[in-house]
C-alpha cells in the first residue's frame, strides 16, 4: 500500500490500482478538477484499455493525438495512402499538397542504401591495444557459437550477426574497449534482439578472458561496463528523391516563374547546407513528415530523431539532410537519412492504430516502410520550402491557427465560417479573433 507523505510526495505510487493513482492526483495537486477529466479519453472496450495501460507505467489517463492521411503519396510506382500521427498544424495538410504536386511529375523515387543497425559491448581489459588483431577472429567465433541459439530465428528471416570490430578508447580510459557489432534485423527493429545477444556476448566474454589459452596471465582482467544497441545507425539509410524538368515546375498562384522558383528554392537548400540556425529548422521540417509516420506505425520516433540530427552532422557541423541540384535545367530535390523501422513485432503488433496503419500501407517490409517515410518527409519538406520562398509560411499556418482559436473559443459551424472569411487576408490573432466573435454573437443576439 501507498504511504503518503508531505510536500506532494508518496512512496509506493505505482503499487496503487489506476483509480487510486487518479484520486492521489486530485486530492494532492489538482483539487479543482476531477477524475472525469482523466476518464475522458479512456477507450470504450476494456480489453482495449488494458492493452493501452500495458504499454507504459503508472499510468492515470490516455493522451490522444490526431490520426490524418496524405493521399497521393507515389513511391516508386506505387500510391499509398500514408498515415500520419502529429499535432502540429499544416503538417499533414503540407505532405498532402506536395505529393499531389508531385504525383503528376513522376512521384518519389526511394532505395534502401544499407539495412544495418549497430550494438556495442563496452568493457574494460587489461591486455594490450595491439593485441586485438589476433585474438578477434578467435573471440568472434565463441560469441557466435555461445548465441547461435538465440540467432537461429533471426538468420533464418536473413538477419543475424554480420560482424564486430574490436576498438580502443583511450580517449575515455587506457583499458576500455569496445565490440562494435553489426546486426541484421529483417522486418523487426531488432532492439530487443539486439541487446539480448550483446548482453550474452557480456557474459560469454568473461568467459573467455578466464579459459582461452590464447591469453596470457596479464591479460586476465576484464570488467564489462555495459552491453547495449546504438541507435546511431548510419548503416540503415534511404535515400528519396524527385526529380522534374524546370519548364514543368511551375507553381499556380506563387506569381513567381518556374526558373525564378528552382534559383530561390535551391539557395534556401544550400543555406540550410551551410548554416546551423537554419539547418536546425529545416531538418525539423522533415522531421515533421517522418516522425508522423514512425508514430503512426508503432515505431520509435525518439530513436529515429537522434539518428537523423546524428547524421545530419557527421562531418562535424550540423547541416540539412536534403540537398538539391539542377542538372541539365532538370531540378533534382533529395533526401538522405537513417532510419531504422520495423514492421512486425512491439507495438507494430500490439497497437490497434499501428496494425491498422500497415494495413493501409499493404503490410510494407522494414525497407519498404523506410522508402514511405522518407518520402514523406521529403514532401513535406519540399512544401515548406516552396511556401517560404514564395508565398511565406504564415499564410498556410494562420489558416489552421484560426481553425485552432475557433475551436477554443467554442464557435459554431456558421460562425467559423464567417470568421474564416472575414479574415482572409487579414492578420490572425487570439485577440482579434476573439473580439470580432463577440462583435459577431451581439449582432446576432441583436437580430433575434
Amino acid at each position: 500500500m501507498a504511504q503518503q507523505q508531505e510536500n506532494g510526495r508518496i512512496n509506493g505510487f505505482s503499487k496503487l490500482g489506476k483509480a487510486e493513482r487518479r484520486q492521489w492526483l486530485l486530492d494532492t495537486f489538482l483539487p479543482t478538477q476531477s477524475v472525469g477529466d482523466f476518464c475522458y479519453f479512456d477507450a470504450a472496450s476494456e480489453n482495449l484499455q488494458r492493452v493501452l495501460d500495458n504499454f507504459s507505467e503508472n499510468t492515470v489517463a490516455n493522451f490522444p493525438l490526431p490520426f490524418g492521411v496524405a493521399p497521393n503519396v507515389i513511391v516508386n510506382g506505387r500510391t499509398y495512402a500514408v498515415p500520419m500521427v502529429i499535432e502540429e498544424s499544416s503538417v499533414v495538410a503540407a505532405a498532402s499538397s506536395s505529393a499531389k504536386y508531385w504525383s503528376t511529375r513522376g512521384g518519389f523515387t526511394t532505395e534502401g542504401i544499407a539495412t544495418e543497425k549497430l550494438g556495442q559491448l563496452h568493457f574494460r581489459w587489461s591486455g594490450r591495444p595491439e593485441r586485438r588483431a589476433a585474438l578477434l577472429p578467435a573471440l568472434e567465433r565463441r560469441l557466435r557459437g555461445a548465441t547461435s541459439g538465440l540467432t537461429a530465428r533471426m538468420e533464418v528471416r536473413g538477419g543475424g550477426v554480420r560482424g564486430m570490430q574490436w576498438k580502443h578508447l583511450p580517449e575515455v580510459h587506457p583499458q576500455c574497449y569496445q565490440l562494435l557489432v553489426r546486426f541484421g534485423t529483417a522486418d523487426s527493429m531488432g532492439a530487443n534482439f539486439i541487446n539480448t545477444v550483446l548482453e550474452a556476448y557480456a557474459g560469454e566474454l568473461e568467459r573467455w578472458v578466464a579459459s582461452s589459452k590464447a591469453l596470457t596471465a596479464d591479460e586476465r582482467e576484464v570488467e564489462v561496463i555495459m552491453a547495449i544497441l546504438s541507435n546511431h545507425t548510419p548503416n540503415c539509410t534511404v535515400r528519396a528523391a524527385v526529380r522534374c524538368p524546370i519548364a514543368e515546375m511551375n507553381i499556380p498562384g506563387s506569381g513567381v516563374d518556374a526558373a525564378d522558383f528552382v534559383r530561390r528554392f535551391q539557395l534556401a537548400v544550400e543555406i540550410a547546407r551551410q548554416d546551423p540556425y537554419r539547418a536546425v529548422t529545416h531538418n525539423k521540417g522533415i522531421m515533421n513528415g517522418i516522425d508522423a509516420v514512425v508514430l503512426a506505425t508503432g515505431n520509435d520516433f525518439r530513436a529515429v530523431e537522434a539518428a537523423a540530427h546524428a547524421f545530419a552532422a557527421e562531418d562535424g557541423q550540423y547541416r540539412s539532410l536534403s540537398r538539391c541540384r539542377v542538372v541539365d535545367e532538370v531540378f533534382h530535390f533529395e533526401l538522405t537519412v537513417p532510419l531504422a523501422l520495423g514492421t512486425v513485432g512491439g507495438l507494430t503488433r500490439l497497437h490497434p492504430l499501428a496494425s491498422l496503419s500497415l494495413d493501409l500501407l499493404g503490410r510494407p517490409g522494414a525497407e519498404e516502410l523506410m522508402g514511405i517515410a522518407a518520402a514523406t518527409g521529403l514532401a513535406q519538406n519540399f512544401a515548406a520550402l516552396r511556401s517560404l520562398v514564395t508565398t511565406g509560411i504564415q499564410r498556410g499556418h494562420m489558416k489552421m491557427h484560426l481553425q485552432n482559436i475557433l475551436a477554443s473559443l467554442e464557435a459554431s459551424v456558421p460562425e467559423r465560417r464567417q470568421t474564416a472569411e472575414f479574415f482572409a487576408g487579414r492578420t490572425v490573432s487570439h485577440h482579434g479573433v476573439r473580439q470580432y466573435l463577440e462583435n459577431l454573437r451581439l449582432r446576432k443576439g441583436s437580430n433575434l
